[in-house]
């Protein structure tokens, strides 16, 4: 039923389209039909124009104006040509000369009607008439009216080298209001039409609406308002199994919430434990309530198994350290896990799912409040790196060192990126060496607070203004997110000297939800950047909905300009995009004179490199 109501939603939808395609070719046509009419009387207008300029040569030598003053019978000879030149749709021709206050005056007048005598004044449009005059060029004059075509040709007189008078042909036309009344029936019932088929739209569309509503009310749980087996069933169908992960989460000990506190203690836990799940992960990721108080949850793309205990171990923790207040009961909750972390492994996702419920069911034998998988075990090097890290947070280790970016046009220091650094035994750690261990881990939550602590602590003190790193998973994870909206609030005051440079390794799964938080960003001052532009996805499709403030052209782009004509047309065309669009450019890795030289030639407003500074561990 849904498939036959879509079908027919997008056929009526189609045929609306159609229709407005049809009206908006109508008016092209209408309007090509009245430019071409213009074209062909303009045209031959010039004609009479330059037949005329020649007879006038032919006739007069010297002063125009003293020569027909002085010769009534040569004006009677050149109006009467002129009078044969005004014949339908050429209404006037005429001929005026400027006297030397400025008024324009009948030299000659062809027309059958309305006939001006000699040295007789004539009311114009003086400005664009002494255009025509000062100019030397002919030019026209056009008087709207929709249902007319109505225009004036005015074409200087030149004798003895200078204009001494300028002929005018006006020509009208009842053309244009005999084809919008030919068009005017069919463009009325195309209207109809049109009006009819829109109101089927709107009306299969409330019910579409109703039942995707309907539908949506049968696949989710009514208390915890998550999907359910239902939905399950469903899904499974159609579910391509690499990617995701797979986690089974179970409330440890609910029985005795229930038994203590009674079952609408329960059902309030149920519905936190939803919501505590929906908090930690990302929109994209699937939760469906898979029994009493089990939760099954498909994770998509996490990336590494690494990654996906992480976000096992986030759940973990956040239940264990959250208190759930029930009628001013405080209720510990915790959950044990089981994960299956290669589903497409299994010969089917049911199977999968089966190793999930299994592995929980290890973790609560274990002991509970922990997580069981039966993949690969985690590199120890991955686990070393995290204990170095938890240790540079313990120990207040994390710090940064700032990279200037240059104006190009003073070349001077106008802002700043911070770089995190770690130190552990005595050396500093690079990003590249831990980022991307701790990711999806709540280190790496508290990792980013802390540079925006730190960042902030040195606007405080400098007053400079400083950006900062992110992934667009960053602004998307409701935990991470939170944490970042928390620490910037804390500075409000300082937030307008702070630059968030989101970068591009990973494509926007939720534009809207991206769009929403980043303006929250720039409600409290904050610019917004792309960072590594030109590499990644560039997609140009967010400039429509995100509200970017700076583009930072990718160095690999940047360092093969002297060599790389791609790579220069490149260049020109993120400039040209980005100046159409008032977004500001960053030219990033200058690591010599002849890539600046290149910056400065094409236009770039701000550089940063070695060529220009190393990173400083204090701000300038």
């Amino acid at each position: 039923m849904k498939e036959i109501r879509f079908t027919i939603f997008l056929f009526i939808s189609m045929i609306v389209l159609l229709l407005g395609y049809m009206y908006v070719k109508i008016q092209h046509t209408e309007a090509a039909l009245n430019g071409n009419l213009e074209h062909l009387y303009l045209d031959h207008a010039k004609r009479i124009a330059k037949n005329i300029d020649t007879y006038l040569h032919r006739s007069i030598a010297g002063d125009v104006y003293a020569t027909l003053r002085k010769d009534a019978k040569l004006r009677r000879r050149l109006e009467s040509a002129l009078e044969i030149a005004a014949a339908e749709p050429y209404k006037y021709v005429y001929i005026l000369y400027r006297d030397a206050n400025g008024q324009y005056r009948y030299l000659l007048d062809g027309s059958h009607e309305d006939k001006g005598f000699f040295d007789q004044k004539l009311d114009v449009d003086i400005a664009r008439w002494d255009r025509i005059y000062t100019s030397g060029k002919d030019g026209t004059i056009s008087h709207k009216d929709s249902r007319f075509l109505a225009i004036t040709y005015l074409h200087p007189l030149r004798f003895g080298g200078k204009v001494q008078a300028i002929l005018a042909i006006d020509f009208t036309s009842s053309l244009p209001q005999t084809i919008a009344q030919t068009l005017t029936p069919l463009r009325n019932t195309l209207l109809v039409i049109f009006g009819i088929f829109v109101l089927l739209s709107i009306l299969l569309a409330y019910q579409l609406y109703l039942f995707l509503i309907t539908r949506r009310r049968a696949v989710t749980d009514p208390l915890t308002h998550v999907y359910n087996r239902t939905f399950m069933k469903q899904f499974i169908e159609s579910v391509d199994p690499n990617k995701y992960a797979i986690m089974m989460v179970d409330i440890d000990h609910f029985k005795k919430i229930n038994d203590n506190y009674g079952h609408k203690a329960g059902d309030f836990i149920l519905k936190k434990a939803s919501d505590t799940l929906k908090a930690v992960l990302r929109n994209h990721d699937v939760i469906i309530r898979y029994g009493g108080e089990e939760f099954l949850i498909f994770l998509r793309s996490p990336g590494s198994d690494e990654a996906t205990l992480a976000i096992a171990e986030r759940i973990r923790q956040t239940f264990e350290n959250t208190n759930f207040i029930y009628e001013g009961h405080s209720i510990k909750v915790t959950v044990s896990i089981g994960v299956t972390l290669h589903p497409y492994r299994y010969h089917s996702i049911k199977e999968a799912i089966k190793n999930a419920d299994e592995q929980l069911y290890s973790a609560k034998r274990a002991g509970r409040n922990r997580i069981a998988y039966r993949d690969d075990a985690i590199k120890k090097e991955g686990s070393d790196v995290i204990n170095i890290v938890k240790e540079a947070l313990e120990n207040d280790k994390i710090f940064c060192h700032y990279q200037p970016i240059y104006d190009i046009a003073t070349k001077t220091p106008k802002k700043y990126e911070a770089l995190v650094r770690l130190e552990a035994d005595g050396k500093i750690l690079f990003p590249g060496s831990f980022l991307e261990q701790i990711a999806y881990t709540t280190l790496y939550t508290q990792m980013t607070k802390r540079v925006l602590e730190v960042v902030f602590r040195a606007i405080a003190q400098h007053k400079k203004p400083i950006s900062v790193n992110l992934n667009f998973s960053d602004i998307t994870d409701n935990v991470i997110f939170a944490n970042i909206l928390e620490a910037i609030e804390a500075n409000k005051a300082l937030a307008s000297y702070l630059t968030i440079e989101l970068l591009e390794n990973e494509p926007i799964e939720d534009i809207a939800a991206m769009q929403t938080r980043l303006q929250r960003f720039k409600e409290l001052g904050i610019a917004i950047a792309i960072d590594d532009f030109g590499s990644g996805y560039s997609n140009f499709e967010m400039f429509r909905h995100l509200p970017i403030d700076i583009l930072k052209v990718d160095g690999t782009i940047i360092k093969s300009l002297p060599e790389s004509k791609i790579s220069l047309s490149m260049a020109k065309s993120i400039l040209l995009f980005a100046k159409e669009n008032g977004i500001t450019t960053v030219a990033e890795f200058v690591e010599n004179r002849e890539v600046f030289d290149i910056l400065v030639d094409l236009g770039f407003e701000y550089a940063q490199g070695y060529y220009l500074s190393r990173p400083l561990a204090e701000l300038e």
